[in-house]
């Protein structure tokens, strides 16, 4: 099942959906398809004009492949302006990824400052693309593409604090304006920017996720290439604290990210 089927089978029936083994991340499914289809059935219960704002993530457990998983979502407070939500993934009566959002609507204020500017990057088409390789890479990069342009690949021994590149979901898909759901997929799509500097391959995942979504959105298609950067804020005793942003193709601010990962190296 491509992102697309995934999403359509949670708005449809968010109690019985199974994400299949070519969504693998390691032992799990991949987190950013668990939190996108959770926050899929928390928006399906959020008033029209009120878009996502933030989502803190927590991932309690791996989601397993080819297992039955149900979306829940709650509305714990829905003021004039805000509505506060919680959304769950089940396997087997657990929870497996719990996701806290705010949905907010806009109004008038007196302050305006504009987005942090884009890094100095090289364009998409001069930068060098992981590709999907059977048994090597994680099984979900065959529906992600990502353009190396800052850093070091995974396991590179590379001793950057920084990270990054250019990002979008492969041609599987019908062409789609791009939403929180699928900036969600493409944000964690990125393994952890302290993978760069081992020599060898590791398991790492994240264990919390908070990200912040800039609204509006800018107009861009599922195709359009957008702009990753992250930065090593610090790291020791098997946790990094990982800082990132996420910007369109012209530089604009689209999405703010901090995550705690866990390395087991």
């Amino acid at each position: 099942m491509t992102f697309y089927q995934l999403i359509q089978a949670v708005r449809a029936n968010p109690q019985q959906v199974q994400v299949p083994a070519t969504w693998g991340q390691g032992r799990a499914g991949f987190g950013g398809l668990a939190v996108a289809l959770v926050f899929e059935a928390m928006r399906a219960k959020v008033p029209e004009g009120r878009p996502v704002r933030s989502l803190a993530v927590t991932f309690v457990a791996p989601l397993a492949v080819d297992v039955p998983v149900s979306f829940e979502a709650e509305v714990l407070r829905e003021g004039k302006a805000v509505s506060q939500m919680l959304g769950r993934a089940l396997q087997n009566g657990q929870v497996v990824t719990l996701v806290q959002g705010s949905f907010g609507a806009s109004r008038a204020s007196s302050i305006a400052v504009p987005g942090l500017p884009a890094p100095p990057m090289r364009p998409a088409d001069e930068c060098q693309e992981l590709p999907y390789i059977d048994k090597l890479t994680p099984e979900f990069t065959r529906y992600l593409a990502m353009r190396w342009a800052v850093g070091g690949m995974p396991f590179s021994h590379n001793k950057s604090r920084e990270m990054g590149g250019w990002v979008r979901l492969r041609e599987h898909d019908p062409v789609e304006p791009l939403t929180e759901a699928h900036l969600l997929a493409l944000v964690d799509a990125w393994p952890p920017a302290v993978l760069p500097h081992l020599k060898a391959p590791a398991a790492g995942s994240s264990l919390t996720w908070t990200i912040e979504f800039i609204q509006p959105l800018p107009a861009l298609t599922t195709l359009d290439w957008c702009m990753y950067h992250a930065e090593i804020e610090h790291a020791r005793d098997g946790y990094g604290h990982i800082a990132a942003g996420l910007w369109s193709p012209t530089g604009e601010l689209i999405a703010l990210s901090r995550q705690t990962v866990t390395v087991f190296a």
